[in-house]
């Protein structure tokens, strides 16, 4: 069984730095694409960000220059630095990835998602 778990969000003024961490656990083969997602209140959730396994990133246009997506194989691990923080930012924040468990997939995952709130 595949899990996926976030960590780091929470509370920043405007113009402040985060950074989330999403660990992938269980029985895991081989990871393909994972991406970062965010959903405001009312709104659609939306790409963020996206690292394929060879390291190609790819990001929305409000947030290129600000948000660095990156990855951690060894670990299992995806991250996201996000600085110049803005108050439309603002969202729950959800990891994806396409991961092969043994044997099977790829299968599509997501975490629990995190809240980023930015506000004074």
């Amino acid at each position: 069984q595949v899990q996926l778990v976030e960590s780091g969000g929470g509370l920043v003024q405007p113009g402040g730095s985060l950074r989330l961490s999403c660990s992938a656990s269980g029985s895991i083969f081989r990871i393909y694409t994972m991406g970062w997602y965010r959903q405001a209140p009312g709104k659609r959730r939306d790409v963020v960000a996206l690292i394929t396994s060879a390291e190609t990133t790819d990001y929305a246009d409000s947030v290129k220059g600000r948000f660095t997506i990156s990855r951690d194989n060894a670990k299992n691990t995806l991250y996201l630095e996000m600085n110049r923080l803005k108050p439309e930012d603002t969202a729950v924040y959800y990891c994806n990835a396409e991961i092969a468990p043994t044997g099977l997939g790829p299968f599509d995952y997501w975490g629990q998602g995190t809240q980023v709130t930015v506000s004074s």
